[in-house]
This record gives structure tokens, C-alpha cells and sequence, in this order.
């Protein structure tokens, strides 16, 4: 699938199969989050990729319908760099589409992720200096979304807002 099919594939997917992932799939995803742009290259994150099915459980309290993924990737971000943010914004959105590109659904999970993030960073041993900035549950879709996006006459404007 080239880029921009990828790009008008992918969707939120939240219904997984529970079938597992291949390890070399997983770390395909993760190195394609790797290489995303980061303020001054300065990478500032890491990845925890999480296949335990009694750490899934204990991860679901975010979104139930966690339970069913084949891994969750946690984003952890070093906030002592200035766009930590930004550039793990980059990194996730660099990660769904390498998901997408194999076939796997995912989705970014952040809404019910903060709220818990010193639970998590326990649970996952992360250290105290880092940030989770989300969960991303990734997995073989029971069905793939089909939520219509809005049209480019929509949002798209040409020198000045409203033209």
C-alpha cells in the first residue's frame, strides 16, 4: 500500500480479534515511530511495547475495549525537551499509519491514558522523570471503520480563512 492509500485507510479501530502480533510486526511499528521528526532531533522518546495478556488487563481500565488488542504500545516522553509533546504527537501518528500499512488496526489513546498516568508509569516501571504521554492498542481488526471524514471543500481555504 503506498503512502497516501495509507493515509485515507486509516481510522480509530477498536474492535480487535485477540489474535496475537508478530514480534517483527511490532517492532516494525515502534522503528517507524523511531524515525519521525522530533524539534532539533532530539528524539525524546521511548517505547514500551506490551503483549502480556495480565498486563493488558490491567492496562484495560482505560478503554475496556483494550482487552481484545494483540499489544499496547506506551509512548514514554522526556519532558525536559521542549516540544516532548509535539514530537510524540509525531511519533504516534507515524505509528498508527506503519499499523495501518501492515494491516493492523490502532488507536490513539489518550483521553482515559493522563488521568491514570501515575498508575501506568507504575505498573510499567517508568521512571519518575518521564512522561506517558499515551496507550496506543494495536490489533487484527474484527472490522475496519468506515466513519466518513469531513470533504477537503470543507476545511481547506486558500490565502485567507473563508476563501
Amino acid at each position: 500500500m503506498d503512502a497516501l492509500a495509507v493515509i485515507c485507510k486509516r481510522r480509530s479501530v477498536r474492535d480487535y480479534t485477540g489474535e496475537s502480533i508478530p514480534r517483527e510486526d511490532l517492532e516494525t511499528i515502534v522503528d517507524a515511530a523511531r524515525l519521525a521528526p522530533s524539534g532539533h532531533n532530539n528524539q525524546p522518546w521511548e517505547f514500551i511495547v506490551i503483549t502480556d495478556p495480565t498486563m493488558i488487563q490491567q492496562l484495560k481500565v482505560a478503554a475496556q475495549w483494550m482487552e481484545k488488542a494483540g499489544a499496547i504500545i506506551a509512548v514514554v516522553m522526556d519532558p525536559e525537551s521542549r516540544w516532548w509533546v509535539e514530537d510524540g504527537s509525531a511519533a504516534v501518528t507515524t505509528m498508527l499509519l506503519a499499523a495501518t500499512a501492515l494491516g493492523y488496526g490502532s488507536c490513539w489513546l489518550e483521553g482515559n491514558t493522563l488521568s491514570r498516568e501515575e498508575k501506568f508509569k507504575s505498573l510499567l516501571g517508568i521512571p519518575d522523570d518521564k512522561r506517558l504521554l499515551t496507550l496506543v492498542p494495536v490489533g487484527v481488526p474484527l472490522r475496519w471503520p468506515t466513519k466518513e471524514k469531513k470533504s477537503l471543500a470543507e476545511v481547506i481555504h486558500w490565502e485567507r480563512y473563508g476563501q
